[in-house]
């Protein structure tokens, strides 16, 4: 068991060194496309690579009827293994839509021994969701 302070003090140094092993400009907040994002998550029981729709419910359902248009591009071509969920619940309670990649291995930020798994699985998801986006973001703009 780690104290808070050790856990913070982990998780800092994970970042810093995917930062370092993967020194790239991630589109991640960047999309220009309001209420879409692409998060890296990494915590002591899963790791994953989403693209998350956060705007009021409107804009939220549009985007996201989008993206289900794509969806079998999106699995066909780029991330067979990505989840669809319209309504996903984050920890803090708030609702929003998901389509996620999880990393199907047993892995904690508070073990270095997964890090360099989780650091390749990032990159390389990430680089594929991105690559998506960017060909297919006008359509998603709509």
């Amino acid at each position: 068991m780690f104290s808070k302070e050790e856990s913070r003090l982990l998780r800092e140094e994970f970042w810093t060194s995917f930062g370092k092993s993967f020194p790239r400009k991630w589109i991640l907040y960047n999309t220009k496309i309001k209420g879409l994002s692409f998060k890296f998550y990494f915590d002591t029981k899963k790791a994953l690579v989403a693209l998350d729709l956060e705007d009021d419910l409107e804009n939220r359902i549009n985007s996201w009827e989008k993206l289900v248009a794509l969806k079998s591009i999106l699995t066909t071509d780029f991330l067979p293994e990505a989840f669809y969920e319209e309504e996903y619940f984050l920890d803090n309670g708030k609702e929003i839509s998901r389509i996620y990649v999880p990393l199907e291995a047993k892995v904690s930020i508070h073990n270095k021994n997964s890090w360099r798994d989780v650091m390749e699985f990032f990159n390389e998801t990430m680089s594929l969701f991105e690559a998506f986006f960017e060909e297919y973001k006008d359509v998603i703009k709509g």
